[in-house]
């Protein structure tokens, strides 16, 4: 009688690591069969968190199957090499024309592609330092004690490019009850060494747009009255691809004359995955030319004023798809249907009668900030444990920046993902939460140590 071996590499789900330990330590001596490798990884990512469930998350999470094919067809080419792939540098023009149009700039301007808003930012704030610096180098006065005005409610890549690049970071505190930054919180912080104040239009604590109409008005005011031009940063990472859609007649952008640059992410409401961000300049002459390198690169003469150099070509592509694909109406459709199911939400919470909401009335990113009315026997870190534990949601709880540390909410945003179905079912998930929260008190300590926190990037 003959015996037939089980060929394991044959086999229709699994391979030799269903039983052995993965390699995780050392550079494996040998490989293993394409279908063994991809099989290991999806493996180890089937117990990872679900995406469209990580309301914490600013980050695009699903793009049309089209799209993925522009970038999957674009994964292997170079952006950076222009002499090669030029119609994929004129494509990255194209955008941040359309972006300066969308953003009203005046006339002919220049910007860049970045790996996300965190690249824009520094690349936007180095150009406000150099430009402070000619700005006092012409007048012969000292250039050793730049500082930049800026609110708590910022992401923290702004305290990392005051860090990194010698800058003193002028932090406007929050309160309890205003968390935003406006004029009369800027005016105090302002003097000759100041190289700019940065504006967040979308916050990531609770979703609203500092007071930039009135920044910009104070900013005006000390031109005229002191000779001092202050320019005025947009951090407009979230909003930027938010405000022009569901509030175009708001003014926030290059409409206001002491708004030099902004910044955006298009990974994020720009719905292309990580990572792609823009930066945009009001004029050409609002880029410090001593960030721009000309180099003879692979037989062409190209001007570059990124801080990164390699990176792919294929978000840049799925950026312009987006644009041409959408346009206005209908990226407005899209941020209107997100606006909807948000609002939905915040009035099934508010009719729990366990939730205040913070800022509703206001212009606010598509999401819904809120915090517990009083003390019930568990807090909004317990909730999110909670929630986690029992069906899997990722909703952040997190305390304010200062002066508002005292101040605990949560936050679910709302994206493209999340249907009028799936508002419901998260709405009874919270319901439930809290009814089981009622029953057996807050999260253990061991348990919070796993809490999601932080209002997510």
């Amino acid at each position: 009688m003959t015996t037939t071996r089980f060929d394991e590499n044959a086999a229709l789900f699994g391979n030799r690591f269903v039983t052995q330990e993965v390699p995780s330590r050392e550079f494996p001596e040998g490989g293993m069969p394409a279908g063994d490798a991809m099989r290991l990884v999806f493996q180890d990512l089937a117990i990872e968190g679900d995406p469209p469930r990580n309301l914490a998350t600013f980050v695009t999470t699903w793009m049309e199957p089209e799209a993925r094919m522009v970038i999957d067809a674009n994964l292997h080419r170079n952006f950076i090499d222009h002499a090669e792939y030029p119609r994929t540098a004129e494509i990255e023009q194209r955008c941040i024309r359309m972006l300066a149009d969308l953003f009203h700039a005046p006339g002919e301007t220049t910007g860049a592609r970045t790996q996300g808003s965190s690249e824009a930012i520094m690349l936007g704030a180095l150009s406000l330092k150099w430009k402070w610096r000619q700005r006092r180098e012409a007048a012969g006065k000292p250039t050793t004690s730049p500082n930049l005005v800026f609110g708590g409610d910022v992401h923290v890549v702004w305290e990392k490019f005051c860090r990194y690049f010698d800058v003193e970071a002028r932090i406007v505190p929050l309160q309890p009850g205003k968390y935003t930054i406006g004029p009369d919180d800027v005016s105090p912080h302002i003097d000759e060494n100041t190289i700019g104040v940065a504006a967040v239009l979308g916050t990531t604590f609770t979703g609203h747009k500092d007071d930039i109409v009135g920044i910009n008005e104070l900013l005006l005011q000390i031109k005229n009255e002191r000779a001092m031009d202050v320019p005025l940063h947009i951090d407009g990472a979230s909003g930027g691809f938010v405000w022009p859609f569901l509030y175009p007649d708001s003014e926030w952008d290059f409409r206001l004359e002491q708004v030099r640059s902004i910044n955006v992410s298009g990974h994020k409401f720009g719905l292309v995955y990580p990572g792609i961000g823009w930066l945009v300049f009001r004029e050409k002459s609002d880029l410090a030319q001593d960030l721009v390198f000309e180099e003879n690169y692979l037989g062409k003469t190209d001007s570059t004023f990124t801080l990164n150099f390699s990176t792919g070509s294929a978000m840049v592509l799925a950026q312009y798809y987006n644009l041409v694909r959408y346009g206005r109406a209908g990226y407005t459709y899209i941020m209107q249907n997100m606006q909807q199911n948000a609002r939905l939400l915040a009035e099934k919470l508010q009719d729990m009668g366990r939730f205040e909401l913070i800022g509703p009335d206001e212009e606010q990113l598509p999401l819904v900030a809120f915090r517990l009315t009083h003390d019930q026997g568990f807090d909004e870190f317990d909730i999110a444990w909670q929630l986690a534990a029992e069906r899997n949601w990722m909703v952040p709880a997190y305390t304010l920046p200062p002066n508002a540390e005292d101040i605990s909410i949560m936050r679910a945003l709302v994206k493209e993902t999340l249907t009028r179905e799936h508002v419901d079912t998260l709405a009874r998930d919270i319901q439930e939460a809290c009814t089981t929260l009622d029953k057996k008190g807050g999260a253990h300590p061991a348990e919070r140590r796993k809490i999601v926190t932080g209002s997510g990037h």
